[in-house]
């Protein structure tokens, strides 16, 4: 609540973004957030990092961005005595909470270099490898309006987001404020309401969380249903060329956990999974080209297989 208090000082509304931002950034997963421009995405990430005192990194992604601009590289020095060597200078990429910014519009060598980082926690320069220190999450945005300049991330490195969190317009009243509260003089700061050691803490935490047998297995369930093979629905064989892999179902039940916890509860409950389960699997989705002409969505699918997951 403290933290959501402190985000209000300068985000309007977006409360169930707020929510599984939270649950990422407990559950250690990456977000990728899609939304058109102006939504505040930026201010909304870079204000998580003041409230909880973690290190704040930015990159605009653009088409000539290079890997070593994302990790850093080596140069040669000439030490006191003379003698030359070399020293890796250490980019964006080492820091705590790192934003994202506009990841389809580099190409895939360079998002690859990222994607690289959030799956190892480290990065090889040479013949030598740099750990990123812990916490050390991704919030990639992406905006869904353009296609132009763009290179779409492979389903492979979709799939290493724990969550796709779409971020749409606020509503009239919201706007209003957006409107009435950015056109004047900004007072007040937001205050540090954790430390990196205290969500880190917490982070370590999460998976101690008791989930029954049956939530598990109602969650791999879930994430099997979306295939199109035998066992699935109709609906699904109709419209989805692959499905989510293992790592959803492993996803699932980490940010239900977390969910869990952040609704005062020490154990998860079949409403963590039915209300997490289309930010961890929309983009695990790959629709066929009929679906998509047909204007099926991944969330109107997913929502058809939320009855699976019984109490």
């Amino acid at each position: 609540q403290r933290i959501e208090s402190q985000l209000a000082h300068r985000v309007i509304g977006q409360k169930d973004v707020i929510e599984q931002l939270l649950i990422a950034l407990l559950a250690e997963g990456h977000v990728l957030l899609v939304g058109v421009p102006g939504l505040a995405k930026t201010l909304l990430v870079r204000t998580f990092a003041d409230a909880l005192s973690l290190q704040f990194g930015r990159i605009q992604f653009t088409p000539d961005l290079m890997p070593s601009d994302i990790t850093g590289t080596e140069v040669l020095d000439e030490t006191p005595s003379g003698k030359r060597e070399f020293r890796f200078v250490r980019g964006p990429v080492f820091c705590n909470l790192l934003l994202a910014d506009e990841l389809n519009r580099t190409p895939p060598k360079t998002q690859a270099a990222l994607l690289q980082a959030m799956q190892e926690t480290s990065v090889t320069a040479g013949a030598r490898t740099f750990d990123i220190p812990r916490p050390f999450q991704v919030f990639a945005t992406q905006n869904p309006i353009e296609q132009a300049g763009t290179y779409p991330l492979p389903e492979a490195q979709l799939d290493r987001f724990m969550m796709q969190v779409s971020i749409s317009y606020p509503d009239a009243g919201e706007e209003l404020e957006i409107v009435r509260r950015t056109t004047v003089v900004q007072e007040g700061t937001v205050e540090k309401v954790m430390n990196r050691e205290e969500l880190v803490a917490i982070q370590r935490l999460i998976p101690t969380v008791p989930c029954a047998d049956h939530l598990l297995r109602a969650a791999v369930q879930l994430v099997r249903l979306t295939r199109p093979d035998a066992e699935a629905p109709a609906e699904i064989r109709d419209n989805v060329t692959w499905g989510a892999g293992p790592r959803a179902a492993r996803m699932l039940v980490l940010a239900a956990k977390a969910r869990a916890l952040l609704h005062g509860r020490a154990a998860v409950d079949v409403e963590d999974l039915r209300a997490l389960a289309p930010a961890v699997l929309r983009h695990r989705l790959v629709l066929s080209f009929e679906a998509d002409a047909r204007g099926f969505t991944p969330d109107r699918l997913i929502e058809g297989l939320l009855p699976a997951i019984r109490p």
